[in-house]
């Protein structure tokens, strides 16, 4: 199997004033592509820190990250910027302009990419039925539930074809009927189209519906398993 992302012996210091506090304390980490992985952990633990960084949206105070077998440190802004259009984000916040419809939020990664209008219009309609949004694509984001605007930021998140998707707490803005509508929506992005998915949660349940579970605590993976099909 091809390594998508790699974290090695990973470190991260925040300082509070003048108190260092240790986000990250060494942690090692292999996904492979197809992967759907979720990392458990109570909050404070480390979980969206370590997505932080895979991400590229932060920098490491020791260790690296590796993404297709690149080393993330040696990457100038541009190279940075580049990588992260390789990456689908999926935040607990959707993260939706309010002003525009569900078609023109998942249109705008592929306008600013330079995607002509008729192509990134088609893409983002194709996108919205694969999550299930066919008959809403023209509504805005008031007019959608929370589950449905999840299902939007993720048909946006897939838009420039990702290596992977991270996903931080995606059901911690929803109920549970639409949290789990929602992970059988990744699930099966993962089971048919083989996108490969890190999912960061602090529920014990969701985390179980991936592949595979790494537990977070004090900064470190303190425990590993495979979950069942």
């Amino acid at each position: 199997m091809t390594m998508v992302v790699e974290a090695v012996n990973l470190k991260k210091v925040y300082m509070l004033g003048k108190v260092p506090v240790e986000a990250l304390r060494g942690v090692n980490l292999k996904v492979e592509e197809g992967e759907f992985l979720s990392v458990l952990g109570p909050s404070g633990s480390g979980k969206s820190t370590l997505l932080n960084l895979i991400g590229a949206l932060d920098k490491p105070t020791d260790g690296k990250v590796f993404v297709d077998g690149v080393d993330v440190s040696t990457l100038n802004e541009n190279e940075l910027a580049s990588l992260r259009r390789k990456i689908g984000f999926v935040f607990q916040f959707f993260n939706l302009i309010p002003r525009f419809t569900a078609l023109e939020n998942v249109e705008l990664p592929m306008a600013i990419a330079g995607v002509g209008k008729e192509e990134r219009r088609k893409r983002a309609a194709e996108l919205l039925e694969t999550v299930g949004l066919a008959d809403r694509m023209n509504h805005k984001p008031t007019e959608l539930s929370g589950g449905e605007q999840q299902r939007v930021a993720i048909a946006r998140a897939l838009t420039n074809n990702p290596r992977f998707l991270l996903m931080d707490e995606p059901t911690g803005n929803i109920d549970s009927k639409n949290a789990y509508e929602i992970i059988q929506l990744v699930k099966r992005l993962n089971r048919e189209k083989g996108v490969t998915i890190i999912m960061v949660t602090h529920d014990q349940r969701l985390a179980s519906e991936a592949n595979r579970t790494v537990h977070m605590l004090d900064g470190l993976i303190v425990k590993e398993a495979m979950n069942k099909a």
